[in-house]
């Protein structure tokens, strides 16, 4: 079972988790874990009635859950990935990918326990516990999955295949973080590290950053990337707040932004920022404009995050 985030990467990242923003934990190293996913289930795949031990503690599922409502971004793509799509019959304003999932005005940030009952789900899934919701649904007996955002990949992985096996999806489950961890080692393997590359991640205009201790740094991490954040005052909480002189003294390699849809950032806009147009990462075209919803969700499309930035260190590396 997951430890509950910290409330200082609670209320720093509360809005973003809505988007299926990660949350900082310990470090992961350039190894790819282990070929065997790990699941708090007691039952195989198929078997019900099954229990899986979530953060709010063990959940016994009594059959194959046929109406299931996601309160989470990340774990709606979940759902879809590990075949589970057909079973999901609402989802929050925030789960916009895949676009088949059955988008509804739900919200993960402001859940309405009575909103939520009246879609008649026999399995919720949330990310949060915001408004004690998890407790206001046992009252009314709905079996809620409560699984926060992951602090490492392991955790993510563990947690794929916990969904698979509340929802009777495991093997599937299984092929996917199977698939995960292989492509993932792939691309980190094949990442020039002797460049010694720094970067900066941004999350928003702020602007706030991400160190190595969260979830992205880890990712990061892999490719062999040195993190400026992990130098600034107040980096123990995981995402600092920077000023704009602290990123143009530290002068990165690689900018990966995480604030293109939502801010409409680029390499231009940083440029009009006091004192980021003579930085290296904008003279020599090494800004990097990632998907926010896939630099925030911790779930299948991780490795599209991995490949690109393998992508950009790749480029950087030869260039």
């Amino acid at each position: 079972m997951r430890p509950v985030r910290t409330a200082f990467a609670g209320a720093l990242l509360g809005t973003l988790l809505l988007a299926g923003c990660g949350q900082g934990g310990d470090t992961t190293t350039a190894t790819p874990p282990s070929a065997t996913p790990t699941t708090g289930a007691t039952a195989s795949s198929g078997d019900f009635p099954v229990t899986v031990e979530a953060t709010n503690g063990k959940v016994t599922i009594a059959k194959k859950p046929e109406r299931i409502v996601s309160l989470s971004a990340t774990h709606t793509e979940t759902l879809f990935a590990i075949g589970a799509g057909p079973q999901v019959i609402a989802v929050d304003d925030q789960s916009n990918y895949p676009p088949e999932a059955p988008k509804t005005d739900l919200s993960g940030f402001k859940p309405n326990v009575e909103a939520i009952v009246a879609k008649k789900p026999d399995l919720v899934i949330v990310s949060d516990d915001l408004d004690k919701v998890v407790a206001e649904l046992g009252k009314v007996n709905v079996p809620v999955l409560f699984q926060p955002s992951a602090k490492k990949l392991d955790e993510a992985y563990e947690e794929i295949a916990e969904l698979g096996a509340a929802t009777g999806n495991k093997a599937k489950a299984d092929e996917v973080v199977a698939g995960m961890k292989a492509a993932i080692g792939k691309l980190a393997a094949q990442a020039p590290k002797d460049k010694q590359l720094t970067y900066y991640h941004e999350l928003d205009t702020t602007p706030y950053a991400a160190t190595s201790q969260t979830f992205i740094g880890q990712i990061y991490g892999l490719f062999g990337l040195t993190n400026i954040a992990d130098k600034a005052p107040d980096a123990a909480g995981g995402y600092p707040k920077l000023s704009a002189e602290f990123v143009a003294q530290a002068d990165p390699d690689l900018i990966f932004l995480a604030d293109v849809k939502c801010c409409r950032q680029s390499k231009d806009t940083l440029a009009k920022r006091p004192g980021w147009k003579d930085l290296s990462a904008v003279k020599n075209d090494r800004v990097i404009q990632l998907d926010d919803d896939i630099a925030s969700r911790w779930g299948p499309r991780v490795v599209d995050l991995a490949e690109a930035i393998g992508t950009a260190v790749a480029k950087a590396g030869t260039s």
